[in-house]
């Protein structure tokens, strides 16, 4: 839509696509919420119950790609400063995590101290989901928060939103 406004009234818009995004405010629901929101809250629910164990699908294998809310914010207006092109850009980390590493930074985050398991009779889902943000980082836009940083703070921030869903 960007392109077609700037093409047909020679609107100065420009379009940006989010990696899968994580923070403050995140949907920690039980039936919809991604995966990162969805394991803090099973590890957090596990560490309040005391449990031996989380069990989580698949082997851990599938590659993702995150980014903090602040680096997109960071990013929207870094791109409103120095782009003005027709073409709409990816915003991303340009980094993938395993779904394994990413579980067991969440574990440790949260401070669960049980096993992790994977139940390998579950499905992987996509092997890969890393999206090309290679035009935004030429322009010299990089994301300053790093995975374990963001974890920290999305843990700390919504720390209440999960003790109310206890």
């Amino acid at each position: 839509m960007c392109q077609a406004y700037r093409i047909q009234y020679n609107w100065d818009a420009i379009s940006g696509m989010p990696t899968n995004l994580y923070g403050p405010n995140d949907n920690f629901h039980p039936e919809n919420s991604h995966v990162l929101p969805a394991l803090m809250r099973r590890f957090h629910e596990a560490k309040v119950s005391k449990a031996k164990e989380v069990v989580v699908w698949g082997t851990g294998s599938p590659l993702r790609e995150f980014l903090h809310v602040d680096d997109l914010a960071d990013a929207v207006v870094f791109l409103m400063d120095k782009y003005s092109g027709l073409e709409h850009l990816n915003v991303g980390s340009g980094k993938e995590v395993a779904i394994k590493e990413l579980a067991e930074l969440v574990k440790e985050v949260v401070g669960f101290e049980g096993e992790l398991v994977w139940d390998t009779s579950k499905p992987d889902g996509t092997p890969r989901k890393l999206m090309d943000s290679s035009k935004l980082l030429g322009l010299g836009w990089t994301p300053k928060i790093s995975l374990k940083d963001g974890l920290v703070d999305t843990y700390k921030c919504n720390h209440c939103v999960l003790v109310t869903l206890d």
